[in-house]
């Protein structure tokens, strides 16, 4: 195995546990998220006021629990959303340094890779993500199993929101790019001070928080209307309630969904439960960079252990 796999798959490996860490962490906040973000108004009313709410109805109603709906689904999800990220965008990335015989890469380059890397991940993972978001914004109590959800419908079903995802490569591209480029210039800083321009440095935890949270707020901003339209177009269908389980409710696409925005909530719409979303992803992605820079080295050091390990016992079949 080359080494160029060997670090891609350490990176890899250091952001899908940081990704499953993360999300465990959150996923309260998450749902609440995603349940408040679903809810468009009708006829002037609303269910959902503020964020609050969602929290108050699932205490008041016995099913604090019930928060934690889709957790299992959602680390899988984020698990191998995040190896297949990691790994793509660091793969990438060394290909491009080897083509052009460079350590540096320009943002136009970084945007390119991560969008590559995005677009790889949400092909993969889009059923997964449709079956937790449709466990997040079930009813209380009434969310259904992994594989209830990804069979109830057609496997087009399970690809619901792929157009919209794929948008939405831009924002872990616009994240990441901007991350890299203020963890390089923080760590040639260093270097530069240490006077020992080899030795590899790694970010301190608060700094990875710190630009974690810089980033990826960023990235929310540009890209909430698209994330708001995603989350309803996969939501659980209201349908979904004993009153209502035999309608049939049409289509969710992207143009249906943006006219309701406008014609319910108006422009406001496009940006409801902002502030919610930039608290969870800034979070979210905050505790992911600053776990995976700390875990990096080690997950490192364990897999060159196991190659050589594999190496050495391989001779040693051979020999015998």
């Amino acid at each position: 195995m080359s080494s160029i796999d060997l670090e891609s798959i350490s990176e890899a490996t250091s952001g899908a546990i940081g990704a499953v860490l993360s999300t465990t962490i959150l996923y309260p906040l998450d749902t609440c998220k995603a349940k408040y973000q679903a809810e468009v108004r009708s006829h002037g009313r609303q269910k959902y006021k503020k964020l609050s709410d969602v929290l108050l109805e699932a205490v008041s109603s016995g099913r604090v629990l019930s928060l934690y709906q889709g957790l299992g689904t959602k680390n899988l999800q984020s698990f191998i959303a995040q190896f297949v990220y990691f790994y793509g965008y660091s793969y990438f990335k060394r290909l491009y340094q080897i083509k052009y015989n460079t350590k540096s890469i320009g943002t136009k380059a970084n945007l390119i890779l991560a969008a590559a890397a995005g677009a790889c991940t949400a092909i993969i993972t889009q059923p997964l993500d449709t079956a937790s978001s449709r466990m997040q914004t079930s009813a209380f109590g009434r969310s259904k199993g992994l594989w209830a959800m990804l069979t109830e419908g057609s496997w087009i079903e399970a690809f619901d929101g792929l157009g919209i995802s794929l948008l939405l490569t831009s924002n872990p591209a616009i994240q990441y790019t901007v991350f890299d480029q203020l963890k390089q210039r923080l760590l040639d800083g260093k270097l530069k001070k240490s006077g020992n321009g080899s030795s590899p440095e790694s970010l301190s935890a608060f700094s990875a928080f710190l630009l974690g949270a810089i980033s990826k707020s960023i990235a929310t901003v540009l890209t909430y209307p698209a994330i708001r339209c995603k989350v309803m177009i996969q939501a659980a269908d209201s349908s979904d309630e004993e009153t209502k389980e035999k309608e049939k409710k049409p289509k969710k696409t992207i143009l249906s969904v943006l006219d309701a925005i406008w014609k319910r909530e108006g422009v406001p719409g496009f940006f409801k439960g902002l502030q919610a979303q930039i608290l969870k992803t800034v979070l979210s992605s905050a505790l992911l960079l600053m776990i995976k820079e700390k875990i990096t080295a080690t997950t490192w050091v364990l897999i060159l252990a196991i190659t050589r390990y594999m190496v050495v016992t391989q001779g040693r079949v051979k020999g015998k």
